[in-house]
């Protein structure tokens, strides 16, 4: 008979500390998977379009985030048989579904971001002001 915590374990939650759902918010949380992943909401993209549209993100990092996307059924990588050959990465159903969430946290932290400076602003100032802890 399952205890309590092996029903828990075998049901998804992520605070759990043995739970496989965290790697999978590990890789969707990071910065650059929901830069890339919003990118490729707007259409299929070339290696160096993304690249382009990415500010800021390197070669490698551009990879290791494809590559985790594509292991994990988010992204589609299609080779082109041209003279060098093309490739196109865009998201798959999955990837769409997260995609989504993930345009609508980065809207939300565009529309919120003069509360969030206002806020650490005040903290910065108040923080300035304490004398320190012994």
């Amino acid at each position: 008979m399952e205890t309590a915590p092996d029903l828990r374990r075998r049901q998804s939650d992520a605070y759990l500390r043995d739970c496989p759902s965290r790697e999978i918010l590990d890789l969707v949380a990071n910065r650059w998977t929901a830069l890339v992943v919003g990118a490729l909401v707007e259409g299929p993209l070339r290696f160096c379009q993304l690249r382009r549209r990415v500010e800021g993100i390197s070669q490698k990092v551009l990879t290791q985030n494809l590559r985790a996307l594509e292991r994990d059924g988010m992204v589609r990588r299609a080779v082109y048989p041209t003279t060098p050959p093309s490739v196109e990465y865009s998201l798959t159903e999955l990837g769409e579904g997260v995609g989504r969430h993930l345009v609508a946290l980065r809207g939300w932290v565009e529309a919120h971001l003069p509360q969030m400076h206002a806020a650490r602003a005040a903290y910065d100032a108040r923080a300035g002001q304490v004398e320190p802890e012994e």
